[in-house]
């Protein structure tokens, strides 16, 4: 089996589960690693038992790919060096600080040839996963990302740490174009929006309410998809799903039946409630194995530069519209 030299560039929390995962990982061969903090460092490789790189030009030189799990303000620095050595890339989300710093990595990107994915990780929720093998064609969206402050991440707005999560699955699902945003949001805790609640429509028709905070009392992941007869719930904290739908009568309903008298001579309709099994597995070690699928087998990765790119700028939008309205 042909293995992957790869290199990591960031030990810090995520960056950590990184390493650990991608030590697991049997398509690839970690090299070593590079992260700004000596102390740090040292204690990575006692810890994990892999080589510590006094530089990230020297560890992306000997490597095949790269994964970046550096903050957001680094990433652009971090992957243009990447590029510019023709290494495939994963870089966490978002993508880079701003739009512009994205559309220069595409430049980088036609230029190097190489296989780039966002890590973007709940495309591969197990919850979004089940979801996604049904027919969606939501007209409305509704969701709710609400976590517990944490000062880690605080130095960008609830819009690009937390909520950019769901606008990156609407984009993926809804595919079409927006047309209105309207946003609103408050600083309460932090110098940039804590809370934050945007209404976007797309021009299919859809609206998508989304509702992102880091000062919740309580965690919640929940995004609700409504759809001419059904409506879908996914928990992407608890990792499930709910499936409402609605059938027309034919013939007697059974005694347990739940049925929904529509008047106006129109046929009866019948309530199904169904809780499609989700199968367990770990997220963000899918989402590194199938970066290495699209290099081994010269495919597009799951989650593009494009898509990080798109789900940027409409979260850019969003803080704008923000911005503007803030209460601080």
């Amino acid at each position: 089996m042909r293995k992957i030299k790869i290199g990591l560039i960031g030990t810090g929390h995520l960056g950590k589960i990184h390493l650990r995962l991608l030590l697991e990982i049997p398509t690839f061969e970690v090299v070593g690693f590079y992260d700004i903090s000596d102390v740090a460092s040292k204690q990575i490789s006692d810890e994990f038992g892999v080589t510590s790189f006094p530089s990230a030009d020297e560890l992306i030189a000997t490597c095949d790919a790269i994964d970046i799990v550096t903050p957001t303000m680094f990433h652009y620095h971090d992957a243009v060096k990447v590029l510019r050595m023709q290494k495939h890339l994963f870089v966490e989300k978002p993508v880079t600080s701003d739009s512009e710093e994205a559309k220069a990595l595409q430049t980088l990107a036609l230029e190097a040839r190489v296989k780039i994915q966002v890590g973007h990780v709940e495309r591969f929720n197990p919850a979004f996963l089940a979801a996604s093998q049904l027919e969606l064609k939501p007209m409305f969206i509704e969701t709710h990302r609400l976590a517990e402050f944490n000062p880690r991440g605080t130095d960008v707005p609830v819009i690009l740490d937390l909520m950019i999560h769901d606008l990156d699955i609407i984009l993926h699902i809804v595919k079409a174009k927006v047309k209105k945003i309207s946003a609103s949001g408050v600083a309460v805790v932090s110098d940039t929006p804590d809370i934050a609640n945007a209404r976007i429509e797309f021009d299919n028709g859809c609206i998508a309410n989304l509702t992102a905070s880091r000062i919740s009392m309580k965690n919640m992941r929940k995004t609700r998809l409504f759809q001419k007869d059904g409506y879908i719930a996914i928990d992407f904290l608890n990792k499930q799903i709910e499936v409402l739908s609605m059938t027309e009568v034919v013939g007697q309903p059974r005694p347990l039946d739940m049925v929904l008298d529509l008047g106006d001579d129109r046929p009866a309709k019948k309530i199904q409630f169904n809780a499609p099994t989700v199968h367990p597995s770990n997220a963000i070690k899918m989402e590194l194995e199938k970066f290495a699928e699209s290099i081994l087998n010269d495919t597009p990765t799951a989650v593009t530069l494009d898509d990080g790119l798109n789900a940027l700028v409409l979260a850019e939008l969003i803080v704008e519209k923000v911005e503007k309205n803030m209460v601080i």
